[in-house]
């Protein structure tokens, strides 16, 4: 038996007792795709199928809540589990897309990150927006976003994801404001106003980019002296040989949950899998295969060191970030959106 089978063997045996072995049921589970999907696969769909307690049948999608929408409305739910981003957890909570979990129900609540269990969903990872450079390429290494707009010391183009989310968000960081205050100042006209000012000062210096694997990309070429960009991107990069470093503090870190699509005839089994993947062994496996942080605190101590510090949720990178305000950019999303764009066609 496999070592991430064996970690599993006592939820399978709580299972047991239960009666649900007797009768495994499928799960439609959900998810992304790509890398994040095939470490779902090694840590969560197979291990859970050899459990015994269900038999999880993986898809994928955009992360659209229409098709979720759809199903409820007329009432035929052939979704079980999907993953969603968190502004799409909100909404579709809100909008009674997504079945009332008990977060009791999924361990200890002082043992997940900050912000990681909600009623309608539980987290799965945590990724982050950090800046990235390569190290061959600048004579000092940048600390800060501060830095970033700093083009006399460090000359040339620099990324930035095209849109108004976390953008109008570095560039507060940029100018000084506290991560503890960012959403508060955001949150008024004058503090939109001092975002778009900023990024005023830089704005032909920067070079927008669409896809994750862009900044990536840009940077190992020499398009750009440093760029916004997802942490797992960056580490996969430095897998592959790339020479790029991390900026930890002031990143801005955002979970991804699982969710129980409302009205599933599976809640429980639903429920069930998504206990099992938020076990601290399962969650090890997630993390080894790629590199986004685990939400139980108790996996990172079974992670060795080298891929802990490479994680968003490692202590050290967690004490300087900032968690990304969902509820916020449901709120203010679509006009913040809108001004980003006009700004950004002048």
């Amino acid at each position: 038996m496999s070592r991430s089978l064996r970690c599993c063997v006592p939820f399978a045996l709580a299972l047991l007792s239960t009666g649900v072995l007797a009768a495994p049921q499928n799960l439609t589970v959900i998810s992304f795709g790509g890398a994040t999907k095939q470490a779902q696969d090694k840590a969560y769909f197979q291990p859970f199928n050899a459990s015994g307690a269900g038999t999880v049948v993986a898809g994928e999608y955009n992360g659209e809540l229409s098709k979720i929408k759809a199903m409820v409305d007329v009432g035929h739910t052939s979704w079980d589990v999907v993953e969603v981003e968190s502004p799409e957890l909100l909404r579709g909570c809100d909008e009674g897309l997504f079945e009332r979990l008990d977060p009791a129900r999924f361990g200890d609540p002082a043992q997940f990150v900050p912000g990681t269990l909600s009623e309608c969903g539980v987290a799965t990872y945590v990724w982050s927006m950090v800046m990235a450079y390569d190290q061959a390429k600048v004579a000092k290494a940048p600390t800060s976003w501060a830095d970033f707009w700093n083009v006399a010391e460090y000359p040339g183009k620099r990324g930035l994801r095209k849109g108004a989310k976390y953008t109008l968000e570095i560039a507060l960081l940029a100018d000084g404001v506290a991560p503890a205050d960012l959403y508060t100042v955001l949150g008024t006209p004058q503090g939109v106003t001092r975002a778009f000012a900023k990024l005023d000062q830089i704005k032909p210096n920067i070079q927008w980019w669409e896809a994750g694997a862009q900044p990536a990309q840009w940077l190992v070429a020499g398009d750009v002296v440093m760029s916004a960009a997802y942490n797992g991107r960056i580490a996969s990069a430095q897998k592959e040989g790339m020479k790029l470093s991390i900026v930890w503090p002031q990143s801005l870190y955002d979970p991804e949950y699982w969710a129980v699509v409302k009205g599933t005839p599976n809640k429980k089994l639903a429920e069930d899998f998504i206990a099992f993947a938020s076990q601290p062994q399962t969650q090890k496996v997630f993390s080894e295969n790629i590199p986004y942080g685990p939400v139980h605190k108790e996996a990172l101590k079974l992670l060795p060191e080298d891929v802990q510090r490479q994680l968003p949720t490692a202590e050290a990178n967690l004490a300087g970030a900032r968690a990304v305000d969902a509820e916020f950019w449901v709120d203010h999303g679509e006009e913040l959106e809108q001004r980003f764009n006009a700004w950004a066609a002048r």
